[in-house]
């Protein structure tokens, strides 16, 4: 309805509904993992994590459905601690923007439960 002086434009936009189960935080968080049934140990950082999975970079392209031990290294408050997990490649891709790093999207597949607490309170904690 148009008033005096005014007229009416059609509304348009983008909205984003996230559609992920749990909120993903950005962070700076060295890992290690080693590919199932290897003792060959890499290195990588994780920059987002949520209580679903998490964003790293690696020096090397996985596949997707490939099982890692990993373990992230968490840091707050002057402290360091570590959770160990089974995680599952979701899915990669190259990011040239960090020198070539791979992109790599993992789920927790297998992760005992005091672990988990440790990332649920790691997160909570940034969420502050």
């Amino acid at each position: 309805m148009e008033t005096a002086g005014q007229k009416n434009y059609p509304r348009h936009g983008t909205v984003n509904f996230e559609k992920r189960k749990h909120p993903r935080f950005s962070v700076d968080l060295p890992v290690e993992y080693y590919k199932l049934g290897s003792l060959v140990k890499h290195d990588g950082k994780a920059m987002n994590a949520s209580q679903g999975g998490l964003l790293l970079y690696f020096s090397e392209p996985l596949e997707i459905g490939q099982y890692l031990r990993l373990k992230l290294f968490l840091s707050s408050d002057s402290t360091l601690s570590a959770i160990e997990t089974i995680t599952e490649v979701a899915w990669t891709d190259i990011h040239l923007d960090e020198g070539g790093d791979y992109r790599t999207g993992v789920r927790f597949f297998d992760t005992s439960p005091e672990d988990m607490n440790k990332l649920k309170n790691f997160l909570l904690s940034l969420s502050h």
